[in-house]
């Protein structure tokens, strides 16, 4: 993976809004409903440049850099996804959405799914990519890396993508180890969403590569939470789960390039965009 495959062939509309106690940056490309688009952790929005064209062929896609993250300054809290949701929350109001459909990846994906969660009324869809809802779903020896995270492995990260892209865009370069630092703790602590996804009330579409972060069972239990794969769906799809749920496993995928493939966009271009 190089730095390049991040980024956009086409230059989006880049703006900043201060929404809930952050300058937020956000781009802007192409028309029609739309759709707020989440990057994963140590990325910025720029994770989503060769799929982007084909999501703004039928959209209005709102990419966003999260706290800390790309061309958004980190401010005085913690990393945590549900502080990030109220900042995607205070964006909505902030540029008069009505019901913009919610994607995101990996780190994006639990702030997606957070925004679904505490403001449900300001959501169309939701696409969780790579998301898990559990702590305890990662992979052990996953655990253990993440373990290792913190300020002290910036050294050793200056040949990746993502420190290149950090230092290319970030406001303050010099803050990538207080980045490391920030994810270090956020990784460390235990969470466990199922209760308040057994709740959702947002149409979700969960989407995972098949060899992600977590085993594929793990995507299928979210799924079940929200009533799916419990039953034949019959002939004619009568019989799906009301809350218009669906799954999607990603064939020849894994959590380091699925947000770079077609069949992501693919994927969640179906979900969004078929009937109600």
């Amino acid at each position: 993976m190089t730095a390049t495959e991040w980024t956009a062939e086409s230059a989006g509309s880049g703006q900043y809004a201060d929404v809930n106690g952050i300058n937020l940056y956000y781009e802007t490309y192409g028309t029609g409903h739309p759709m707020i688009l989440l990057h994963g952790g140590l990325g910025s929005g720029e994770m989503f440049g060769p799929i982007l064209p084909t999501l703004a062929g039928h959209h209005r896609v709102i990419v966003v850099d999260l706290q800390g993250h790309g061309r958004t300054a980190d401010v005085d809290r913690p990393l945590d996804v549900r502080l990030m949701a109220g900042d995607i929350a205070a964006l909505v109001d902030h540029l008069g959405l009505s019901k913009p459909d919610v994607v995101g990846y990996s780190l994006g994906g639990g702030v997606a799914l957070q925004v679904a969660i505490n403001h449900p009324e300001k959501v169309g869809r939701l696409v969780t990519v790579s998301a898990n809802i559990s702590r305890e779903a990662t992979y052990p020896e996953l655990l253990q890396q993440q373990g290792q995270m913190s300020g002290a492995a910036a050294e050793y990260m200056k040949d990746t993508p993502m420190y290149e892209l950090y230092q290319r865009v970030a406001p303050r370069p010099e803050d990538f180890p207080r980045l490391l630092d920030k994810i270090g703790e956020a990784m460390a602590k235990d969470f466990d969403f199922s209760e308040e996804v057994r709740g959702l009330q947002v149409p979700t579409l969960v989407v995972a590569a098949d060899a992600d972060m977590a085993p594929p069972s793990h995507y299928v239990e979210v799924f079940k939470l929200l009533d799916g794969g419990l039953r034949d769906g019959g002939w004619t799809g009568e019989a799906r789960l009301e809350g218009g749920h669906a799954l999607a496993i990603l064939p020849g995928l894994t959590h380091y390039d699925i947000f770079l493939s077609p069949l992501l966009a693919a994927a969640t271009l179906a979900f969004l965009d078929r009937e109600s």
